[in-house]
Protein backbone atom coordinates (compact mmCIF):
# COMPACT_ATOMS: atom_id res chain seq x y z
CA UNK A 1 0.00 0.00 0.00
CA UNK A 2 1.80 3.17 -0.91
CA UNK A 3 1.35 6.05 1.12
CA UNK A 4 -0.33 9.42 0.43
CA UNK A 5 1.31 11.98 -1.67
CA UNK A 6 1.91 15.13 0.26
CA UNK A 7 1.58 18.09 -1.54
CA UNK A 8 0.67 22.06 -0.51
CA UNK A 9 -1.71 24.33 -2.84
CA UNK A 10 1.12 26.95 -3.51
CA UNK A 11 0.08 30.50 -4.48
CA UNK A 12 2.30 33.94 -5.26
CA UNK A 13 0.36 37.14 -4.85
CA UNK A 14 1.98 39.55 -6.95
CA UNK A 15 0.69 43.18 -6.46
CA UNK A 16 1.26 45.86 -8.87
CA UNK A 17 2.24 49.23 -7.49
CA UNK A 18 1.42 50.82 -4.60
CA UNK A 19 1.78 54.34 -4.39
CA UNK A 20 2.61 56.99 -2.15
CA UNK A 21 -1.14 58.23 -2.31
CA UNK A 22 -2.27 55.22 -1.33
CA UNK A 23 -3.25 54.13 1.88
CA UNK A 24 -3.09 50.64 3.63
CA UNK A 25 -6.72 49.91 3.67
CA UNK A 26 -6.79 50.15 -0.10
CA UNK A 27 -3.36 47.78 -0.09
CA UNK A 28 -5.49 45.09 2.15
CA UNK A 29 -8.29 45.43 -0.25
CA UNK A 30 -6.37 44.38 -3.18
CA UNK A 31 -4.53 41.43 -1.12
CA UNK A 32 -8.13 40.37 -0.10
CA UNK A 33 -9.12 39.96 -3.38
CA UNK A 34 -6.07 38.31 -4.40
CA UNK A 35 -6.33 36.06 -1.47
CA UNK A 36 -9.95 35.15 -2.63
CA UNK A 37 -8.80 33.96 -6.62
CA UNK A 38 -5.83 32.08 -4.95
CA UNK A 39 -8.28 30.19 -2.70
CA UNK A 40 -10.09 29.42 -5.83
CA UNK A 41 -7.46 27.94 -7.56
CA UNK A 42 -6.82 24.96 -4.81
CA UNK A 43 -4.14 27.23 -2.68
CA UNK A 44 -3.54 26.74 0.79
CA UNK A 45 -0.84 28.99 1.50
CA UNK A 46 -0.22 32.26 -0.70
CA UNK A 47 2.32 34.62 -0.64
CA UNK A 48 3.00 38.37 -0.76
CA UNK A 49 5.32 40.95 -1.44
CA UNK A 50 8.22 42.32 0.55
CA UNK A 51 6.73 45.82 2.38
CA UNK A 52 3.46 44.99 0.86
CA UNK A 53 1.36 47.76 2.34
CA UNK A 54 3.12 50.37 1.16
CA UNK A 55 5.19 51.91 -1.29
CA UNK A 56 8.90 50.75 -1.38
CA UNK A 57 9.11 54.28 0.91
CA UNK A 58 13.51 53.53 0.71
CA UNK A 59 13.81 55.34 -2.44
CA UNK A 60 12.64 58.15 -0.75
CA UNK A 61 14.94 60.71 1.34
CA UNK A 62 13.73 61.56 4.68
CA UNK A 63 14.49 61.40 8.30
CA UNK A 64 13.97 57.87 10.49
CA UNK A 65 11.25 59.17 12.53
CA UNK A 66 9.56 60.19 9.24
CA UNK A 67 9.36 57.28 7.90
CA UNK A 68 8.85 55.18 11.48
CA UNK A 69 5.79 57.51 11.67
CA UNK A 70 4.32 56.80 8.26
CA UNK A 71 5.73 53.77 6.75
CA UNK A 72 6.29 51.08 10.27
CA UNK A 73 3.89 49.04 11.54
CA UNK A 74 3.82 49.24 15.55
CA UNK A 75 1.25 46.20 15.98
CA UNK A 76 0.48 43.09 13.51
CA UNK A 77 -2.22 42.74 12.99
CA UNK A 78 -3.20 46.09 13.13
CA UNK A 79 -6.20 48.34 12.57
CA UNK A 80 -5.62 48.01 8.73
CA UNK A 81 -4.86 44.31 8.47
CA UNK A 82 -7.22 42.70 10.77
CA UNK A 83 -9.38 42.58 8.09
CA UNK A 84 -6.36 40.42 6.25
CA UNK A 85 -6.39 38.08 9.10
CA UNK A 86 -9.92 37.60 9.28
CA UNK A 87 -10.46 36.43 5.59
CA UNK A 88 -7.68 34.12 6.08
CA UNK A 89 -9.29 32.30 8.79
CA UNK A 90 -12.62 32.63 6.98
CA UNK A 91 -10.69 31.02 3.76
CA UNK A 92 -8.79 28.44 6.10
CA UNK A 93 -5.54 29.95 3.75
CA UNK A 94 -2.39 30.50 5.18
CA UNK A 95 0.08 33.60 3.87
CA UNK A 96 3.37 35.08 3.68
CA UNK A 97 3.38 39.02 4.62
CA UNK A 98 6.26 41.28 4.23
CA UNK A 99 6.38 44.87 6.22
CA UNK A 100 8.13 47.64 8.00
CA UNK A 101 7.81 46.47 11.80
CA UNK A 102 8.45 49.00 14.58
CA UNK A 103 9.34 46.96 18.01
CA UNK A 104 7.91 48.16 21.22
CA UNK A 105 11.37 49.19 21.82
CA UNK A 106 11.25 51.21 18.71
CA UNK A 107 14.02 48.90 16.62
CA UNK A 108 12.93 49.50 12.63
CA UNK A 109 13.17 45.96 10.51
CA UNK A 110 12.16 44.83 7.23
CA UNK A 111 10.02 42.06 8.17
CA UNK A 112 7.89 38.98 7.15
CA UNK A 113 5.18 36.84 8.82
CA UNK A 114 3.78 33.08 8.17
CA UNK A 115 0.29 33.08 9.48
CA UNK A 116 -1.36 29.72 10.03
CA UNK A 117 -4.81 29.23 8.30
CA UNK A 118 -6.55 29.95 11.87
CA UNK A 119 -4.91 33.48 11.67
CA UNK A 120 -2.14 33.02 14.03
CA UNK A 121 1.24 34.38 13.45
CA UNK A 122 3.62 31.36 13.22
CA UNK A 123 6.93 32.62 13.15
CA UNK A 124 8.77 36.00 11.90
CA UNK A 125 11.92 36.86 9.79
CA UNK A 126 13.71 39.98 9.88
CA UNK A 127 15.52 40.67 6.57
CA UNK A 128 19.23 40.45 7.40
CA UNK A 129 20.91 41.41 4.02
CA UNK A 130 20.04 44.98 4.37
CA UNK A 131 21.09 46.66 0.68
CA UNK A 132 21.39 50.09 -0.38
CA UNK A 133 23.17 52.65 1.67
CA UNK A 134 22.39 54.78 4.40
CA UNK A 135 23.60 58.64 2.99
CA UNK A 136 21.88 60.75 0.99
CA UNK A 137 22.89 60.37 -2.73
CA UNK A 138 21.46 63.36 -4.40
CA UNK A 139 22.56 63.01 -7.85
CA UNK A 140 20.81 59.23 -8.21
CA UNK A 141 17.95 58.87 -9.91
CA UNK A 142 16.33 57.76 -6.42
CA UNK A 143 17.57 56.50 -3.26
CA UNK A 144 17.84 53.05 -1.38
CA UNK A 145 18.12 53.57 2.23
CA UNK A 146 17.26 50.28 3.71
CA UNK A 147 20.52 50.79 5.43
CA UNK A 148 19.09 54.17 6.93
CA UNK A 149 15.96 53.12 7.72
CA UNK A 150 16.09 49.27 9.00
CA UNK A 151 18.14 46.89 11.63
CA UNK A 152 20.02 44.33 10.35
CA UNK A 153 17.62 41.44 11.22
CA UNK A 154 18.22 39.98 14.83
CA UNK A 155 16.14 36.13 14.21
CA UNK A 156 18.55 34.48 11.88
CA UNK A 157 17.15 32.28 9.24
CA UNK A 158 14.69 29.81 11.32
CA UNK A 159 12.19 26.62 9.84
CA UNK A 160 8.75 27.11 10.79
CA UNK A 161 5.52 23.84 10.83
CA UNK A 162 3.25 25.18 8.57
CA UNK A 163 -0.14 23.35 7.60
CA UNK A 164 2.31 20.17 7.82
CA UNK A 165 5.10 21.50 5.84
CA UNK A 166 8.24 22.86 7.05
CA UNK A 167 9.04 26.68 5.62
CA UNK A 168 11.43 28.94 5.79
CA UNK A 169 11.31 32.62 4.82
CA UNK A 170 13.26 35.36 3.78
CA UNK A 171 13.51 38.65 1.78
CA UNK A 172 14.04 40.66 -1.77
CA UNK A 173 18.19 40.93 -1.57
CA UNK A 174 18.24 37.83 1.02
CA UNK A 175 16.93 35.66 -1.94
CA UNK A 176 20.67 36.22 -4.19
CA UNK A 177 23.01 34.91 -1.03
CA UNK A 178 23.38 31.06 -1.32
CA UNK A 179 23.84 30.59 2.84
CA UNK A 180 20.39 32.14 2.50
CA UNK A 181 18.99 28.99 1.80
CA UNK A 182 21.21 26.42 2.55
CA UNK A 183 20.96 27.41 6.36
CA UNK A 184 17.47 26.50 6.21
CA UNK A 185 18.10 23.32 4.15
CA UNK A 186 20.00 22.39 6.86
CA UNK A 187 17.03 22.41 9.35
CA UNK A 188 15.03 20.30 6.90
CA UNK A 189 13.17 23.11 4.93
CA UNK A 190 10.92 21.94 2.30
CA UNK A 191 9.95 25.24 0.84
CA UNK A 192 11.35 28.77 1.03
CA UNK A 193 8.59 31.75 0.14
CA UNK A 194 9.85 35.37 0.23
CA UNK A 195 8.88 38.97 -1.32
CA UNK A 196 10.42 40.85 -2.68
CA UNK A 197 10.63 44.80 -4.34
CA UNK A 198 13.58 45.44 -6.91
CA UNK A 199 14.17 48.29 -9.01
CA UNK A 200 15.09 47.94 -12.41
CA UNK A 201 17.68 50.50 -12.10
CA UNK A 202 20.72 49.81 -10.19
CA UNK A 203 21.57 53.20 -8.78
CA UNK A 204 25.11 52.01 -7.76
CA UNK A 205 26.48 50.59 -11.27
CA UNK A 206 25.81 50.38 -15.05
CA UNK A 207 23.53 46.93 -14.39
CA UNK A 208 21.25 46.21 -17.92
CA UNK A 209 17.45 45.78 -16.97
CA UNK A 210 17.25 42.93 -19.03
CA UNK A 211 20.20 41.28 -15.95
CA UNK A 212 17.80 42.14 -13.22
CA UNK A 213 15.84 39.26 -14.07
CA UNK A 214 17.98 36.98 -15.06
CA UNK A 215 20.10 37.50 -12.06
CA UNK A 216 16.88 37.19 -9.90
CA UNK A 217 15.59 34.44 -11.42
CA UNK A 218 18.74 32.43 -11.27
CA UNK A 219 19.15 33.14 -7.76
CA UNK A 220 16.03 31.60 -6.98
CA UNK A 221 16.52 28.62 -9.48
CA UNK A 222 19.79 26.96 -8.49
CA UNK A 223 18.96 27.50 -4.70
CA UNK A 224 16.04 25.26 -5.13
CA UNK A 225 17.94 22.74 -7.32
CA UNK A 226 21.16 22.85 -4.75
CA UNK A 227 19.13 22.45 -1.55
CA UNK A 228 16.02 20.38 -2.80
CA UNK A 229 13.33 22.73 -1.82
CA UNK A 230 10.53 24.45 -3.38
CA UNK A 231 10.94 28.49 -3.36
CA UNK A 232 8.18 30.62 -4.50
CA UNK A 233 8.61 34.65 -4.76
CA UNK A 234 6.22 37.34 -4.73
CA UNK A 235 7.03 40.42 -6.66
CA UNK A 236 5.72 44.12 -5.94
CA UNK A 237 5.89 45.85 -9.25
CA UNK A 238 6.09 48.40 -12.01
CA UNK A 239 6.35 52.03 -11.62
CA UNK A 240 5.44 52.93 -7.95
CA UNK A 241 4.74 57.26 -8.76
CA UNK A 242 6.95 56.55 -11.73
CA UNK A 243 9.81 54.62 -10.33
CA UNK A 244 10.06 51.27 -11.74
CA UNK A 245 10.42 47.48 -10.15
CA UNK A 246 10.58 43.60 -12.24
CA UNK A 247 8.11 41.76 -12.05
CA UNK A 248 8.48 38.04 -12.62
CA UNK A 249 6.90 35.99 -9.42
CA UNK A 250 7.66 32.80 -9.77
CA UNK A 251 7.16 29.62 -8.05
CA UNK A 252 10.45 27.24 -8.78
CA UNK A 253 10.80 23.39 -7.77
CA UNK A 254 13.69 21.39 -6.54
CA UNK A 255 14.76 20.42 -9.92
CA UNK A 256 15.34 24.54 -10.35
CA UNK A 257 12.47 24.75 -13.20
CA UNK A 258 10.19 27.35 -13.06
CA UNK A 259 6.91 26.11 -12.68
CA UNK A 260 4.62 29.50 -12.36
CA UNK A 261 5.96 32.69 -13.67
CA UNK A 262 3.83 36.33 -13.79
CA UNK A 263 3.06 37.34 -16.99
CA UNK A 264 2.15 41.17 -15.84
CA UNK A 265 2.99 43.98 -13.96
CA UNK A 266 -0.14 44.27 -12.22
CA UNK A 267 -1.55 42.21 -9.11
CA UNK A 268 -1.87 38.58 -10.75
CA UNK A 269 -1.71 35.62 -8.45
CA UNK A 270 -0.17 32.42 -10.04
CA UNK A 271 -0.66 29.03 -8.32
CA UNK A 272 0.65 25.38 -8.29
CA UNK A 273 0.35 22.14 -6.51
CA UNK A 274 3.47 21.21 -4.67
CA UNK A 275 4.41 17.67 -4.62
CA UNK A 276 6.60 17.72 -1.47
CA UNK A 277 7.91 14.45 -2.71
CA UNK A 278 9.78 16.15 -4.96
CA UNK A 279 12.13 17.93 -3.09
CA UNK A 280 12.60 14.57 -0.93
CA UNK A 281 13.70 12.77 -4.18
CA UNK A 282 16.44 15.50 -4.56
CA UNK A 283 17.94 15.40 -0.84
CA UNK A 284 17.99 11.50 -0.91
CA UNK A 285 19.81 11.10 -4.27
CA UNK A 286 21.67 14.25 -5.40
CA UNK A 287 22.74 16.90 -2.37
CA UNK A 288 22.03 14.55 0.32
CA UNK A 289 23.71 16.63 2.96
CA UNK A 290 24.87 13.98 5.48
CA UNK A 291 26.30 11.41 2.95
CA UNK A 292 28.41 14.16 1.15
CA UNK A 293 28.88 17.33 3.09
CA UNK A 294 32.22 18.10 3.91
CA UNK A 295 31.84 21.18 6.21
CA UNK A 296 35.42 21.16 7.59
CA UNK A 297 36.70 22.71 4.37
CA UNK A 298 33.63 25.41 4.32
CA UNK A 299 35.36 27.33 7.79
CA UNK A 300 35.79 30.14 5.58
CA UNK A 301 32.42 30.69 4.81
CA UNK A 302 31.74 32.13 8.54
CA UNK A 303 35.48 32.92 9.80
CA UNK A 304 35.59 35.57 6.69
CA UNK A 305 33.62 38.53 5.61
CA UNK A 306 35.13 39.69 2.77
CA UNK A 307 37.45 37.77 0.19
CA UNK A 308 41.55 37.93 1.31
CA UNK A 309 44.36 35.92 0.77
CA UNK A 310 44.87 32.69 -0.54
CA UNK A 311 45.15 29.77 2.20
CA UNK A 312 49.06 29.11 2.34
Amino acid sequence: MTSKKRTLGLAVAQMGPVHLADDRLAAVRRMIELMRDAKSRGAEFVVFPELALTTFFPRYWMTEEQAQERFFEKTMPGPATQPLFDEARALGLGFYLGFAELTPQGRPFNTSIIVGPDGSILGKYRKIHLPGHSDHKPDAPFQHLEKKFFDVGDLGFRVFDTQGVRMGMCLCNDRRWPETYRVMALQSAEIVVLGYNTPSVNIHWNEPVHLRTTTHLLSLQASAYQNGIWVAAAAKCGAEDGFHMIGSSAIVAPTGEIVARSLTEEDEVIAVRADLSLGEFFREHVFNFAKHRRPEHYRLIVERTGAGEPIA
